[in-house]
């Protein structure tokens, strides 16, 4: 067994982002900034919230 399950957690973080963009945001960084952005970006449109969680989980 890996020490390491970053990469399991951010493929559940990414499927997560696909379903519910904010919830996946909000495991990565908290009720942060970013989190509230992403809460706008998907109410305007469900594929820029999808777009801008897929960004935040993989820049970090």
């Amino acid at each position: 067994m890996a020490t390491n399950d970053s990469a399991g957690g951010d493929i559940l973080r990414l499927i997560l982002s696909i379903l519910l963009p904010p919830v996946g945001v909000a495991m990565q960084v908290g009720f942060s900034a970013q989190f509230w952005i992403n809460v706008i970006l998907t109410l305007l449109g469900y594929v820029p919230g999808i777009i801008h969680a897929v960004w935040i989980i993989l820049r970090r």
